[in-house]
């Protein structure tokens, strides 16, 4: 009975996120939770697997169209390693329901994200940026990975690169809308590199996290490989889907969907408490 609840609802959240974009993989963790039955940890566990899987799907695409920095993903990720370890140490010893009322404050501020336009929350605000493309802006500072920054900022870099990691490690979930202006503001990508980087990074936290996960605790297969199965189909089928949606509208309703989410989820948690 969990397997056929997965698949279905790891379809439907692989079609929100081919027709809308990366925000989507917040509900995994509440569909894991509320409709298949997992526990809050297993589910943050499960939901790593399917937001590394779809992130390197994603990225795919990306890279074909040169948009991917490698040498500049990789650094960002590999300096997350460590708040996604600390993260995932942290997931082992909360109470299941402060972690879900911790998680349905990270939902709702994924609504607010999409409204104001955030470039990796939808597919809308990733299509836009593309087509505003610019140009890196150098200024005096250190070179990191062959781009100039400030030294403050490469502190940052280091920083933002470890708190992105922490929040992938506790919620299982990709930070997009964190990366992505980090990476334009301290590193200077122009948008679209940054959306395609940030999906390598997103892949680097998930895969260290789930490494850290499986070191302490097990996955119920049964379950995570249908839901990121159905998830990457439901990816593919979402690209077409979200063409002929009317994308205000379509942001609109889905970031109501989150909103109602996150309400749920935090009531929930708190009468459990």
């Amino acid at each position: 009975m969990r397997v056929l609840l997965a698949s279905p609802l790891g379809f439907l959240i692989g079609l929100s996120l081919g027709a809308l974009g990366a925000g989507g993989s917040v509900l995994a963790v509440p569909a894991l939770v509320y409709a298949a039955g997992q526990g809050a940890r297993d589910a943050t566990t499960t939901s790593l697997l399917v937001v590394g899987v779809s992130a390197a799907v994603g990225m795919m695409a990306h890279h074909r169209a040169g948009r991917v920095r490698l040498g500049t993903g990789t650094v960002f990720g590999v300096v997350g390693i460590a708040g996604s370890v600390l993260g995932s140490a942290v997931n082992r010893h909360l109470d299941p329901n402060v972690l879900l009322l911790s998680f349905s404050v990270l939902v709702a501020v994924a609504a607010w994200r999409m409204v104001v336009g955030c470039p990796t929350c939808t597919r809308v605000g990733e299509e836009r940026a593309l087509l505003g493309r610019g140009e890196p802006s150098g200024r005096a500072g250190v070179v990191l990975l062959g781009r100039r920054v400030g030294v403050a900022d490469a502190l940052a870099v280091a920083a933002a690169g470890t708190g992105i990691g922490f929040l992938t490690g506790l919620f299982g979930v990709g930070g997009g809308f964190v990366i992505v202006p980090a990476l334009t503001l301290l590193l200077r990508l122009n948008m679209p590199e940054a959306i395609g980087t940030s999906l390598l990074v997103i892949v680097i936290n998930s895969a260290s996290a789930l490494a850290t996960r499986l070191a302490t605790t097990s996955v119920d297969w049964a379950v995570a490989l249908p839901f990121t199965a159905a998830a990457v189909a439901g990816v593919l089928v979402g690209k077409q889907v979200g063409l002929r949606l009317d994308p205000q509208q379509s942001l609109r309703w889905f970031a109501g969907l989150l909103a109602a989410v996150a309400l749920y989820t935090a009531v929930r948690a708190v009468t459990g408490l």
